[in-house]
């Protein structure tokens, strides 16, 4: 039986994070205290931290210096919570919790809301792009790291997923049209979160890719498994409304494959991205903990 501690394993990360938001995420200036105080409310509102785990974890079978990664896993996890933000939004899905708290736009208004993930969106960048942040980063490696995150978050990525999430409500959907919402929309962010372990720890060409496809599958896998929770689940367990997918008609895989069948197929996308990592031995077990919390996860 496995000893690793998964709760122990993404506290420990999302410990580090949060220590970085506390010095580069702060109030410049009085005049945008509102400002940072709404952005440093979602970010500090709670979740797994399983994308800088990821960050760190990918990392960590290239190299075991991990204050180099860490502006970089925090990073993602602006972005990662500036899409949050926006996607809650009554323009949006129209949440009124997130992680069992009042919304951003519930506490600050949908003005401020908006700006607040702009902030957080484009302080990612900021953070990644800094030399004096990441002294050890090589130019080469921060473009790389830079370029490919606006990439998978962009419109040939996450905000293109949303897109057609939105578009595809009220039933009007096929399997492809699933498809391209669970590949763009939470699987590209996921996938680049494990490449860019490669980026950084100075991995080849072949690391990248296979790192990167490896995401790809626990990011499916961890799409279907939220679709799967939002019928499943209660608003207490999941910390936010439950039951919006099939209101909404949304274009989820259990609608269209019915939940046994969702369950097969997360299964069998879990055991493609172990068998993936499995060259890496015991330097990716984080990795496979990981994928393995996924398909068993309840929130």
């Amino acid at each position: 039986m496995s000893e690793f501690n998964m709760q122990s394993y993404l506290k420990f990360w999302g410990a580090k994070v949060e220590e970085f938001f506390e010095t580069y995420v702060a109030c410049p200036d009085e005049n945008v205290k509102g400002l940072v105080d709404a952005m440093r409310y979602s970010l500090f509102a709670g979740g797994k931290r399983l994308r800088p785990a990821l960050v760190f974890s990918s990392y960590g079978v290239f190299e075991g210096y991990f204050d180099k990664a860490t502006p970089f896993a925090a990073a993602v996890e602006m972005l990662h919570t500036y899409s949050l933000i926006h996607d809650d939004l009554p323009a949006m899905d129209d949440d009124d919790y997130r992680r069992g708290k009042p919304t951003n736009h519930k506490m600050y208004g949908e003005a401020t809301a908006i700006l607040a993930g702009d902030g957080l969106l484009t302080k990612a960048f900021e953070v990644m792009c800094n030399a004096e942040i990441n002294p050890d980063v090589e130019p080469a490696q921060m473009l790389e790291a830079a370029y490919k995150l606006a990439d998978a978050a962009g419109d040939r990525g996450m905000v293109g997923g949303q897109f057609t999430d939105m578009e595809a409500e009220d039933g009007v959907f096929n399997s492809a049209t699933v498809d391209f919402i669970h590949m763009n929309k939470t699987s590209r962010l996921i996938s680049y979160c494990c490449e860019l372990g490669a980026i950084l720890g100075f991995g080849s060409e072949d690391d990248k890719k296979r790192m990167r496809e490896y995401g790809i599958r626990i990011g499916l896998a961890f799409q279907i498994v939220d679709d799967i929770l939002d019928i499943a689940s209660t608003t207490e367990e999941l910390g936010k409304n439950v039951g919006s997918d099939q209101e909404r008609g949304k274009a989820t895989y259990p609608a269209l494959h019915g939940l046994e069948e969702s369950h097969r197929k997360a299964e069998m996308l879990i055991e493609e991205a172990l068998e993936i990592i499995s060259v890496y031995g015991k330097t990716a077990e984080p990795c496979r903990e990981i994928a393995k919390f996924i398909i068993e996860r309840k929130n």
